[in-house]
């Protein structure tokens, strides 16, 4: 057990470069691994995995909790007393007492795991909004958990077999949606979850998700009610015993944590950027504005093709799941590391939280197209093989949706699609000729949402967010050593704000957070979204075209736009890595 501990331990070294500790159980039983990124508490006694003074629990905890000072007080009143000024010894004191009830108590991020040496049983808790990832398997009676896939595959527990379901997923979707991975037997814990396991058997709960409302009292003050909870959020963020800088983009989400910022905290604050040469992609003169606005130490930091392409093998081997985004935030979580950085706040998470996509303004026009096309489906059925095939991009994708029933879900699916569900079987097989065929995608519940606008504003928070941009920002960022934050993504933000009616949060243009945080300069606002994007189509059409020479796919799929051959490149790449 030692040995396959220790090479779980080493997989994981980058996301803990301060510290590492091991605890075996006297009978070798259990075995928990850790390493540590030194965010509170930097002295020794922070060390984990840590344990209560009698021994039974042990924890191996990776995360934030913010507002652990205001629990260690509530405990210290009930009698207890600690050994460290961490968050750590604060979750363990709380399970010690709460059991399971204790997650509706914790504000942050967080993925922990908690062994109980007394009963030989073991439970795994994920934070609501699924900002920290944690991935398990079984073998046999054999349980393993670890916050990334490469720790698992380290320890030789699972069988280093393609999930062809897993696979089909991320095709689908350009990430891999939980609770599936890439790999056989390796399952997410989805957000807002948790497990328990004891000899051998495996049991697990939600405990939180995401419920919108309407209170039609509350539009009248929503705007104070936002700026509020933003504040309080944002404030919360800030927790930390080293220096915390800010992701800067030149948008309005990143402008509002950097305008909130100077409210609640003193001193020095440092923002950081990206920019490019091409004016049409460059939004470094906006970030650098915004920067001077709110008077930051700024570092933008300029982002060639060739710069890019020196970075890229990094990017490769950082990849813990391949997926289409996440180079954006490799790059900027580097220039935070060049400057020893090692907490950022970032705005993700706006855009679900206040109607900044598209998808707000093009769902519900796709579901009025599919249901005014609903008697000729059974003709579409006819031509859904040649459209399949022969049709553009995004013909394909709405092929598949006009052959489906006309459900949010499936517009969802055909709209933030990489390949068609045809495409992608065929790409499906040609990877794993003798796997089974994967099943459909399945319908998406975003729950019993008041609207429509609400319902989309879920699937965001639960799907593309969480798999995708949440995912990418944690791996990438803790590759550098790096904690990213992210106050919009806050359950005490979120349930405050969830009640206020959908024609006033999710208004068009983020007007309710634009009204709320009435700092951000009117040239933020009044600029076209245009989101954090670098130039992929010209670097493929140029300096990185060799990268694309020979990826394996049928020739009836085109790879155009640029988004799917990163996708097909990034899987090729790790499958190599990892050697599947």
């Amino acid at each position: 057990m030692e040995e396959p501990i220790r090479a779980m331990q080493v997989a994981l070294r980058h996301r803990g470069p301060d510290d590492a500790g091991i605890y075996l159980s006297s009978n070798h039983q259990a075995a928990l691994a850790h390493t540590r990124l030194s965010i509170l508490d930097l002295s020794p006694t922070g060390h984990q995995p840590m344990a209560t003074p009698d021994g039974r629990y042990w924890i191996t905890f990776n995360g934030e909790i913010y507002n652990f000072q205001a629990l260690r007080t509530q405990l210290e009143h009930q009698g207890e007393t600690f050994q460290s000024q961490t968050d750590t010894e604060v979750i363990l004191k709380l399970y010690h007492r709460h059991g399971k009830a204790c997650l509706n108590q914790l504000r942050g991020m967080f993925a922990f795991a908690i062994w109980d040496n007394y009963e030989k049983s073991c439970f795994l808790a994920r934070d609501p909004l699924g900002i920290k990832p944690l991935y398990y398997c079984q073998s046999g009676s054999t349980f393993g958990f670890a916050s990334e896939l490469r720790a698992l595959l380290a320890s030789g527990l699972p069988q280093r077999q393609l999930s062809s379901q897993g696979l089909y997923g991320y095709l689908r979707t350009g990430s891999v949606p939980e609770p599936h991975t890439l790999i056989e037997g390796v399952h997410s814990l989805e957000a807002g979850h948790w497990l328990y396991w004891q000899h051998g058997n495996l049991h697990q709960e939600p405990y939180w998700t995401i419920q919108f409302g309407s209170d039609q009292s509350l539009v009248p003050d929503a705007q104070d009610r936002v700026r509020q909870t933003l504040v309080n959020s944002v404030q919360s963020h800030y927790v930390s015993d080293v220096p915390v800088g800010v992701f800067l983009s030149g948008g309005i989400d990143s402008t509002a944590v950097v305008a909130l910022s100077r409210q609640v905290h003193q001193g020095d604050l440092k923002t950081y950027s990206i920019a490019f040469e091409d004016p049409t992609w460059n939004e470094g003169t906006l970030a650098r504005q915004v920067a001077e606005t709110f008077a930051t130490d700024h570092t933008e930091y300029l982002m060639t093709a060739a710069e890019s392409r020196h970075l890229f093998p990094k990017f490769l081997e950082a990849v813990d799941q391949p997926s289409v985004d996440g180079f954006n935030s490799f790059c900027v979580s580097h220039v935070a590391h060049i400057h020893s950085q090692k907490v950022v706040l970032s705005g993700l998470g706006g855009d679900e939280l206040f109607a900044g996509y598209k998808s707000f303004q093009t769902l519900p026009k796709m579901m009025q197209w599919g249901q005014r096309i609903a008697p000729l489906k059974p003709l579409g059925q006819l031509a859904h093989v040649p459209l399949s095939r022969w049709g553009t991009p995004k013909t394909r994708r709405l092929a598949d949706f006009a052959q489906q029933p006309t459900s949010l879900s499936n517009a969802y699916y055909s709209l933030r699609g990489i390949f068609s569900h045809q495409e992608a079987l065929a790409l499906v097989q040609q990877i794993l000729p003798d796997a089974p065929t994967p099943l459909p995608l399945p319908e998406m519940s975003p729950g019993s949402q008041p609207t429509m606008a609400d319902s989309i504003s879920a699937l965001e928070m639960s799907h593309y967010m969480r798999n995708q941009l949440l995912r990418d920002s944690d791996v990438m960022s803790m590759t550098w050593g790096l904690e990213l934050r992210v106050p919009f993504v806050d359950r005490q933000l979120i349930e405050s704000i969830a009640a206020i009616p959908s024609q006033c949060r999710l208004a068009y243009g983020k007007q309710l957070l634009t009204q709320a945080v009435p700092e951000i300069p009117a040239w933020v606002i009044n600029r076209p979204k245009q989101g954090f994007h670098f130039p992929f189509e010209q670097w493929f059409a140029h300096d990185w075209s060799d990268l694309i020479s020979d990826l394996p796919y049928p020739d009836w799929i085109p790879l155009r736009p640029w988004y799917r051959r990163w996708s097909l490149m990034v899987l090729q790449n790790w499958r190599q890595k990892v050697n599947l």
